[in-house]
């Protein structure tokens, strides 16, 4: 996988610096870092889903930390979209989320990728994965679906010092256990888990974290001088505080002082300590969603005896083929074939008062499998996020000799459901879970009980890269990614996910 320009979306918590860490463990660097706030010095929390923001107040000193410009956005938004796959909403708090990465992209142009610390919360994931899909980015998740006991003691064992500024869960007392250091901590975390099955990482929202060290920190360490609890309830069972910084300094590391001026591949130091805010509103212009792309309107004419039709029903469901049987016609290559083929596709869903929304799963057959990249970015004219608010199907792409059978350059085969039940799995950010989608399509759709998941190739998740070992080691992988996809599934396919803001 190419190595990647990252600029990380920081909370000041544990994950989205550990996730840091991730990224540069594969090999990426890590060129800045944005933090949204709100628009209040002195709210220390809002009420959202999306966004943690207790200890603010110390994450401007991140860029001296570090060495890396730090970009930073006042909430302006609130939470109006609540479905879980997010679309554009005009003042909703992910849209600040989009303003904010959209200007370090004009400041970076260099930088193709996004780092976030998403564990469990697909909410919270597939709105980054909106923003960065919007944004021609990638987006990179290397503590997704990773084992929270784990992952804890792995941060811990990488150096990451992080005290707790929010509790909010039985067995954890605002008066005795803010401001501790998760190290100290950790064996009482396990304890609560085993009685009352928290989540050690605190994914529930059970407690928040702001990291004062880590090995990312290379030029200083954050040092609290004081602060204050402030107790939100005082519920004799489960009751909630945060920590309100009141003083801090910064305590230079004798390594690497703050006036030096030593790079290292794993951070870019030109813009030692600088602070963006980021203003502004959204003017980004896009079609209205359904709003279909011209080209695909645009049509060469193609006599009826060329195109092929075929349709079998069964139950609530029933597939359609389409092919073109003689290519000796006007020369469109794959990619007019295939433009030919989903149009026909789509009409006949129409016909029946359907869409690309109602359609399981998608057997895309080529000639040529040189010409993948060619075909998907017909593939992705027709089926889009937009189109297919539940959940863009899952799909295999084979390569068959189609025109030695008189077949064309491309065969389709849907499967089309009656009704809108399905769920879908659709995993765009690299993770160390499984492959990302490398197409416009979800690894797994759910509907009546029936998994119909995506083909896996041998990939090493996290590097997208095909496994060394042949054939063997990569069919071997193959089944192990196709294992992750189905051990997931049925937390993930769940509709009603909110997780830890």
């Amino acid at each position: 996988m190419q190595k990647m320009k990252v600029v990380a979306l920081v909370s000041g918590g544990k994950d989205s610096c550990y996730a840091m860490m991730k990224c540069i463990q594969y090999g990426h660097q890590i060129v800045a870092v944005a933090n949204l706030l709100p628009a209040d010095d002195s709210v220390d929390e809002l009420d959202s889903y999306m966004y943690q923001t207790v200890g603010h107040q110390i994450i401007v000193s991140y860029a001296e930390c570090m060495g890396v410009p730090l970009f930073r956005r006042r909430i302006q938004g609130s939470t109006r979209h609540h479905k879980l796959s997010y679309q554009r909403t005009p003042g909703d708090e992910v849209e600040d989320m989009f303003i904010l990465l959209n200007e370090v992209k004009k400041q970076i142009p260099s930088i193709t990728a996004v780092s976030s610390g998403a564990i469990a919360s697909d909410y919270q994931r597939l709105r980054v994965e909106s923003v960065c899909s919007r944004l021609g980015l990638v987006s990179l998740a290397y503590l997704w679906k990773q084992d929270q006991s784990l992952l804890l003691q792995e941060m811990i064992t990488n150096e990451i010092m992080a005290i707790t500024v929010k509790v909010a869960a039985m067995g954890l007392d605002p008066a005795k256990h803010l401001g501790k250091e998760i190290a100290f901590l950790e064996p009482y975390l396990h304890k609560l888990k085993d009685l009352y099955g928290i989540n050690v990482c605190g994914e529930g929202g059970e407690y928040e974290t702001l990291t004062l060290d880590c090995p990312l920190f290379q030029n200083a360490r954050i040092m609290l001088d004081d602060f204050q609890v402030v107790l939100h309830s005082s519920d004799s069972i489960a009751p909630v505080g945060v920590l309100h910084p009141l003083k801090f300094h910064l305590e230079s590391k004798q390594s690497n002082s703050l006036s030096g001026n030593n790079k290292t591949n794993d951070l870019c130091r030109e813009n030692i300590s600088s602070v963006f805010e980021v203003q502004g509103v959204n003017l980004e212009e896009c079609k209205a969603p359904g709003e279909p792309d011209p080209e695909v309107n645009d049509l060469i004419e193609v006599s009826s005896h060329r195109l092929h039709l075929s349709k079998t029903e069964k139950d609530n469901t029933f597939s359609i083929c389409c092919w073109l049987q003689d290519t000796s016609g006007p020369p469109t290559g794959l990619q007019g074939d295939l433009k030919l083929i989903l149009r026909q596709i789509e009409l006949q869903l129409e016909g029946c008062g359907l869409g690309w929304e109602h359609v399981l799963y998608i057997h895309l057959y080529i000639s040529d499998m040189d010409q993948f990249t060619q075909a998907n970015e017909t593939y992705v004219r027709f089926i889009t996020q937009d189109k297919c608010p539940f959940g863009v199907p899952s799909r295999s792409t084979i390569e068959l000799p189609l025109i030695q059978a008189g077949l064309g350059r491309a065969y389709v085969e849907v499967l089309v459901a009656n009704d809108q039940s399905k769920r879908v799995l659709h995993v765009q950010s690299i993770s160390c879970w499984a492959p990302s989608c490398i197409g416009p399509y979800s690894q797994a759709t759910l509907h009546k009980e029936i998994l119909h998941m995506a083909g896996q190739l041998g990939l090493d998740p996290p590097t997208m890269t095909l496994c060394d070992g042949g054939s063997t080691a990569e069919l071997e992988s193959a089944l192990q990614n196709s294992e992750s996809t189905c051990r997931n599934k049925a937390d993930s396919l769940c509709p009603r996910d909110y997780g830890n803001a």
